[in-house]
């Protein structure tokens, strides 16, 4: 219904009238038409960014609890200790199928002559293992017996190496030639935060172990196999958009030969080709050198967990060209081909019937019904002429296949400069459908372009704000924080993404997730141990955007103009159709309490109380932490009204929504 329609059959049940024409109550007013659309929100306009970057994946959303479950680390024993009373060369080898499985080559054969003499092996998880009292867990292991006899014995061990947590796994009591799997669950009887799991053989024989895995039974939905339920909780708290995978960098590879292939990714996860991750060695200042892909977490299971929160599918894919700042390999025009039909076969993935060939793998996977791939992007932070010449080869197959596919474009690393100006030209040349710009800058630049978007045109090519963050030190600083400066400074930002909504259709902050023990970047929007997760203040930030995102912008103007800085304060409005609701979104960004007088047109009559949610420090280096994780954080309350004015005070550094029915 158009809005003005809505609030015409408002006068009918509320007596509301909608003035021809009302004069600012004050000058220094902000003023607040709520009678007149003048942009659309879209229903993606605030998402999330996924990444495998800080453990995000393997060590974080993936809830396998074992590193380097198949010995295919560089290292094929990293992460796993071997202990014996008394030393047997050759008790425990790592052996190579090359040419048998290639997506999975090597396994471990397990030889023990002695009865008498212990023999175990230990993983220690990522950065140790989250096990939780009471909680059951679902150990699994493919074995292939060549000498029978030997007994595992599962244990779980707390920290200081006590038992709190065992099972038993008898294999088949004849010879094996081929894999099979044994599985066996168990209760956990303590906490730990930094478990570890033992393997122990009783007994003699020569067996070969393969995908050894320990999952809890508490995963989202209780997926056997699963993602870790308290991190996608707080994504579907947000209630987003859209969800962007796999991220990221991690779409170019440093060279193409670890780039991401997603057709590797999907299937059972003992034939998905584990790679390194190319943030295993990016900073020297945090080397992690057991980072891999494993891609139990696949294409398949993002598109579900999108589905799941209720969010639009957005996948990037390699556009032929590896990381810039790295090798900057590209494939060659006439070897491109390949690249182009992964992604014509992702949509048919994702969108395809049961009769074609890859909507026929998707439903053996166990979804038959389409994914609804609506966007896909091509390439992330890719530049130059090589780019435009090799996106303009995806853009001409993609839309004649799939016409109504939009397709997201890179604007390259920075907002602005001779790249930026260059990509942005020619993508606008190409009436791209959405491009993608990124911002990583101190909180000053998105204090001073809350008006980014003010003179953009409003047609041609939609924008993807793709990637954003304030830091609070500088770019690649180990010093950054997520404290409530950046977090203002983002919300008074994000006030002119949404005033611009006819422009901007999606944004996202970046990166998503950090393990306090694993992280590589930061500010990061959520923090977690192998227990516990907590948002920033830059994630509630980012909530109460896309939980308070309207369906209609109005505007909010002072003395004519937007607010985007006058007297530090930052303001936009949208109407919620749907609950019939005026939202207000204030930024005070001093560090003194402002008088900001809000005078409603639109509307004849006005309740006598809203909604208030406001976010607020008086320090701005405040952060939220495991000990504290609410320290900054949304806090809800009334407000009374008197009249079409309110005259409402903003506290010092503060985000604030008034939410008022109409």
């Amino acid at each position: 219904m158009h809005l003005k329609k809505l609030l015409a059959s408002l006068i009918f049940t509320t007596g509301f009238l909608i003035p021809g024409s009302i004069d600012a109550q004050q000058k220094n007013n902000i003023v607040v038409n709520a009678g007149r659309s003048i942009a659309t929100v879209q229903p993606t306009m605030w998402g999330i960014f996924f990444e495998d970057i800080n453990l995000g994946a393997d060590g974080g959303i993936y809830a396998e609890l074992v590193k380097n479950r198949s010995f295919e680390f560089y290292m094929p024993l990293m992460g796993w200790t071997v202990k014996e009373d008394k030393i047997n060369e050759g008790s425990v080898m790592v052996l190579n199928r090359q040419e048998e499985n290639i997506a999975n080559p090597r396994f471990a054969c397990i030889s023990k002559k002695e009865a008498g003499n212990s023999l175990s092996i230990t993983n220690e998880g990522f950065r140790g293992m989250g096990i939780k009292k009471q909680l059951r867990y679902d150990f699994s292991v493919m074995y292939r017996q060549h000498a029978p006899g030997l007994t595992m014995h599962i244990e779980l061990l707390n920290g200081s190496g006590k038992t709190i947590g065992n099972a038993v796994v008898t294999p088949s009591s004849d010879t094996v030639k081929e894999w099979k799997k044994a599985a066996v669950s168990f209760v956990a009887s303590d906490t730990a935060l930094r478990g570890k799991l033992r393997i122990r053989f009783e007994g003699t024989g020569v067996i070969d172990l393969d995908m050894i895995s320990l999952f809890p039974a508490d995963t989202w939905k209780q997926r056997p196999g699963g993602m870790r339920a308290d991190m996608i909780q707080m994504l579907a708290d947000m209630k987003p958009g859209f969800i962007r995978f796999p991220g990221g960098c991690i779409v170019e590879g440093h060279d193409l030969a670890v780039r991401y292939q997603w057709k590797k990714t999907i299937g059972p996860v003992e034939d998905r080709q584990l790679i390194i991750n190319r943030w295993n060695s990016e900073f020297a200042h945090r080397p992690t050198p057991d980072y891999f892909q494993t891609f139990g977490l696949g294409f398949y299971e993002y598109f579900q967990l999108a589905e799941d929160i209720g969010a639009e599918p957005l996948p990037i894919l390699n556009a032929g060209m590896a990381c810039q700042f790295n090798t900057a390999e590209l494939v060659p025009i006439d070897q491109l081909d390949p690249y182009v039909q992964d992604a014509l076969d992702l949509v048919e993935f994702a969108n395809g019937d049961t009769n074609t060939k890859w909507g026929k793998f998707r439903a053996n996977m166990g979804h038959p019904a389409p994914f609804n791939l609506k966007m896909m992007g091509v390439g992330n932070e890719n530049w130059g002429p090589q780019y435009v010449e090799r996106l303009k080869i995806f853009t001409k197959a993609l839309k004649a296949r799939y016409p109504d596919l939009k397709l997201v474009n890179s604007s390259g690393t920075d907002p602005n400069g001779e790249r930026f100006d260059y990509l942005n030209g020619e993508l606008r040349k190409m009436n791209a459908d959405i491009i993608d710009e990124h911002y990583y800058r101190r909180p000053e630049w998105f204090l001073a372009n809350a008006n980014r978007y003010d003179n953009y045109p409003r047609n041609g090519p939609k924008v993807f704000a793709g990637e954003y963050a304030a830091q609070s030190d500088k770019t690649v600083s180990i010093n950054n924080r997520n404290n409530a400066q950046t977090a203002i400074a983002e919300a008074a930002f994000m006030t002119g993404l949404e005033r611009n909504a006819a422009v901007v259709n999606l944004a996202s902050y970046a990166p998503l997730f950090a393990h306090v023990d694993g992280w590589q970047w930061t500010p990061d929007l959520i923090w977690v141990n192998n227990l516990q997760s907590y948002g920033t203040p830059n994630y509630y930030v980012q909530k109460l955007y896309s939980t308070n995102k309207g369906t209609d912008v109005v505007p909010a103007l002072l003395d004519g103009k937007a607010v985007a800085g006058q007297d530090s304060l930052y303001a936009s409005a949208v109407v919620d159709k749907n609950k019939r609701e005026l939202i207000i979104k204030i930024v005070n960004a001093s560090q003194k309490e402002r008088m900001s007088p809000i005078s409603i047109e639109g509307i004849n009559k006005i309740p006598s109380e809203a909604m208030l949610t406001v976010l607020q420090s008086n320090h701005l280096h405040d952060v939220n932490s495991f000990d504290k994780p609410q320290n900054v954080a949304p806090k809800e309350s009334t407000i009374a009204l008197k009249g079409k004015t309110l005259n409402f005070m903003a506290a010092p550094n503060s985000f604030s929504i008034i939410r008022i029915k109409i």
